[in-house]
């Protein structure tokens, strides 16, 4: 430690606090927050093997992303889309100023670490019971090394070519919620789905268990997007309040969609909104004003919705692959959405706050008022750019990576270990009690199911006269 400054010239230490408290707030949003969330929402029998990998991929992604994914995502420039790996543990480089930020090298890399980590638990969201879970420790540092990475660095770090040309995504709406969703909808192409009785009917084996860790995942986005700034200045606030504002708006949406066609509220309606919403602010969170966080608000609640609860389920391309958390619509079309919504409302001043550049970033409708069109319909392709550029890294990486690990394992547990679930998976259960999650005869004939078993069963409700409302 001799030669090295305690206190270098660069720091602001409360900047350096604050970065640190709102790494820890995305850490607990994965550790514990969506270990309990799927522990919850998943069948009895997939409880411990759902929770277990959400685990594996938070710690195995640290260990890779301080060994080499760190500096190929922020480091030294590879190739456009590319950084060189190198290792990010040596005190000389982790105290060294970060890229951005007043603050250094080794509290970055824990911040963006993170958020890597959670990227790939979205991920284990689309193919939680049926995975071979050998298949999936591999499948994550594949993943991270040769997907995850190439987004990082072309959209987030300095060097970027979609960085260069301009591109907005203020806390990961493309590098992490799009990735995820169209990373975890192919994986699960490739896996297959899970047995037909499964499909059929999943009911969450503890709602409330779900409800815990959904909370945990909201309140621990004041991290998520609140840490974005790399400060703590008043555009950290109005990220933190946009982010809150559009996310119960959304749920909100979700729910009275959910009254107004099921005649029934929904507790997983209500967590499936509120999480469309966290995500489609995203990509916004300071660069668009508290108006617009509130009109994201009702399309997150809004769209996701149609495409979940009726597109879906008119398709039989989208129901032949078995998305388990519906994270193609949660994440990939809520994340899309989010930042096509940011080209339309980005702030130029707030912009210019978060970026340093005032004419460089203009959403459409402020280059149409500023009659600068030309600015604005720019900022939309370079988002439209992102979007297709994020589908086709995840839609060829991924496929590539899992026909690679099939030669060595198979992706899909098999037959017979699918019907035992967790104990063939780990030799452990969950629960020390009978049953997997089903309902008592009698409150199951008095109330009925819930609309949310499963995305593909088709969702229908009877109104007062006793017609049918098919939503298919």
């Amino acid at each position: 430690m001799s030669g090295l400054p305690t206190d270098p010239d660069y720091l602001n230490k409360s900047d350096n606090a604050w970065q640190l408290v709102a790494a820890t707030f995305v850490g607990l949003q994965s550790v514990p927050g969506l270990i309990i969330l799927y522990g919850g929402a998943v069948k009895k029998k997939w409880a411990v093997n759902s929770a277990f990998m959400s685990l594996y991929a938070f710690a195995c992604v640290f260990l890779c992303w301080v060994i080499w994914a760190y500096r190929l995502s922020f480091g030294d420039q590879l190739l456009p889309f590319w950084g060189k790996p190198a290792l990010a543990l040596d005190e000389v480089y982790l105290f060294k100023k970060a890229f951005s930020g007043n603050f250094p090298n080794a509290t970055m890399i824990y911040f963006q670490g993170v958020f890597a980590a959670i990227t790939l638990i979205l991920i284990a969201g689309a193919v939680l019971g049926r995975m071979n879970f050998y298949a999936w420790m591999l499948f994550v540092p594949l993943w991270l090394t040769f997907s995850y990475t190439f987004t990082a660095f072309s959209i987030w770090s300095p060097n970027g070519f979609l960085t260069k040309l301009g591109i907005i995504d203020y806390s990961g709406g493309y590098v992490i919620h799009l990735s995820s969703g169209v990373a975890g909808f192919t994986a699960a192409y490739w896996v297959g789905p899970r047995l037909n009785k499964d499909r059929e009917r999943f009911p969450p084996n503890n709602l409330l268990l779900m409800l815990a860790g959904a909370g945990l995942l909201w309140m621990g986005w004041t991290g998520f997007n609140g840490g974005d700034p790399y400060s703590v200045g008043i555009d950290a606030s109005l990220a933190v309040l946009n982010t809150h504002a559009c996310t119960a708006t959304s749920l909100l949406t979700w729910v009275l969609l959910d009254v107004i066609f099921f005649r029934k509220p929904s507790v997983i309606g209500a967590v499936q909104g509120m999480i469309t919403g966290l995500v489609c602010i995203t990509p916004a969170a300071g660069v668009v004003q508290g108006w617009a966080a509130l009109t994201m608000g009702v399309c997150s609640g809004s769209i996701p919705w149609f495409t979940m609860m009726v597109i879906h389920k008119r398709s039989k391309l989208l129901q032949k692959v078995d998305d388990t958390m519906a994270v193609l619509h949660t994440h990939a079309i809520a994340g899309s959405l989010g930042g096509i919504l940011t080209g339309l409302f980005a702030e130029p001043n707030l912009n210019a706050l978060f970026y340093g550049a005032y004419n460089k970033y203009v959403g459409l409708f402020y280059g149409l008022h500023m009659k600068k069109a030309s600015i604005g319909f720019r900022q939309i392709g370079i988002q439209l750019i992102g979007i297709l550029f994020v589908i086709f890294v995840n839609v060829v990486s991924t496929s590539l990576i899992c026909l690679f690990i099939r030669l060595f394992v198979p992706l899909r547990m098999s037959e017979e270990d699918m019907e035992i679930g967790d104990e063939a998976a780990h030799g452990e259960e969950a629960y020390a009690i009978w049953g997997q999650g089903d309902k008592l005869e009698n409150s199951s004939s008095k109330y009925g199911s819930s609309l949310y078993e499963d995305v593909e069963v088709a969702a229908t409700t009877k109104n007062k006269r006793g017609s049918q409302i098919e939503m298919m």
